[in-house]
């Protein structure tokens, strides 16, 4: 098999055209380097990627157009055909024919992953509100993932050793504390230790656990919540011999110069923005969004839209690539990880005898 056969094929979801999306995948593939690593199949029409590098002047650049994700070529951008017709852009707002593409690519991105056409998935934004249709009532990218994969995940952001999960996805404020619960808690600590076990190599992951509330609760006076199952969990899944640690006060984790997040592998926020506003802070540039616990891998750039931009050709695309890689880099590590896994539940032969790995060979003695 030849190097190239070997390489991973990258399913690339284009995000509202009407955003920076196609700007920041045009950008990211522009070095054709960039195809000795990967392969891109970009799910949208060529008529529409020529006329988006057209308006950012990257007049260089080569499309192959296919019509399955199957016919992709190595050392190329595919790009599937999913429509023909010419398409209307209007940079920095949601159009109806905007949206119904942004839908289109991701259907058949998803679609491509579950059947194995590419090997991981990684989509540009899309605007949330004006998918919401009678037949797209998701949340967003996880949600919809979940839903067609039949699967539960956990968000984790992450970038260069940062590792924020979040408890609860995508729900309003005034849901969490009835959402959250010792059980839930549990189970999120337990699927970010699986996470950074199989997907980052982290042979005995540290796991910082936030509070809720204001200084933790304080002991209960600013809340109960920490008392009553937050701390309950984390010494439930210490007792199981997950390395969960906290709960911390958010206000002070990230703040330097202690910036105790530095001293673990994942840290479990309780709701969206206390994990998202740090991490924006300190890694937004470079951040990636990595829907964790699926049995595929997707990653997204860690930033949305970004309508006032739109169009100006100013965009940065570090996050998009980095989000490329980083797919790429977990896909390698998991398979390698469950590879490993799989070899050591195999019968091992010792002076003829086959034993299971896991036994003890012989009594241990004084």
């Amino acid at each position: 098999m030849s190097l190239k056969s070997n390489k991973l094929k990258v399913g690339i979801s284009i995000g509202d055209p009407n955003g920076i999306g196609i700007e920041v995948i045009l950008k990211t593939l522009q070095n054709k380097e960039i195809l000795e690593f990967f392969t891109p199949v970009i799910f949208a029409s060529t008529k529409l990627m020529s006329y988006q590098k057209n308006v950012f002047g990257l007049n260089s650049m080569y499309f192959q157009g296919i019509f399955k994700p199957e016919e992709a070529i190595h050392g190329k951008i595919n790009v599937v055909n999913l429509w023909k017709d010419n398409v209307s852009i209007d940079f920095g707002k949601p159009t109806e024919e905007g949206t119904q593409m942004a839908k289109s690519s991701l259907i058949a991105a998803v679609d491509a992953l579950r059947q194995g056409s590419v090997d991981v998935l990684v989509t540009a934004p899309v605007n949330k509100e004006a998918m919401q249709t009678q037949d797209f009532k998701f949340l967003g990218h996880m949600d919809f993932l979940e839903n067609k994969l039949d699967e539960k995940a956990l968000m984790l952001l992450e970038n260069d050793g940062l590792r924020i999960a979040i408890a609860t996805y995508n729900i309003p404020l005034s849901e969490v504390p009835e959402k959250l619960s010792k059980e839930l808690i549990k189970k999120q600590i337990k699927a970010l230790n699986n996470i950074l076990i199989q997907d980052f190599r982290i042979e005995k992951p540290k796991i910082a656990v936030l509070g809720l509330n204001p200084h933790s609760g304080n002991n209960g006076l600013s809340g109960k919540e920490e008392i009553d199952f937050i701390e309950p969990a984390i010494k439930d899944c210490f007792e199981k011999k997950i390395l969960a640690f906290g709960p911390y006060s958010a206000d002070s984790f990230f703040v330097p110069p202690s910036s105790l997040y530095s001293s673990f592998d994942g840290i479990l926020a309780m709701y969206y923005d206390q994990g998202m506003i740090p991490f924006k802070a300190l890694a937004y540039e470079y951040g990636v969004n990595f829907s964790g616990g699926l049995s595929f891998i997707r990653t997204a750039p860690n930033h949305g839209t970004a309508y006032s931009i739109a169009g100006q050709g100013i965009a940065h695309e570090k996050s998009f690539e980095q989000a490329i890689f980083d797919a790429v880099k977990i896909y390698k590590t998991r398979k390698e990880y469950l590879e490993l896994k799989a070899n050591a539940l195999q019968k091992t032969k010792i002076e003829g005898i086959d034993i299971d790995e896991d036994l003890p060979l012989e009594e241990e003695t004084e």
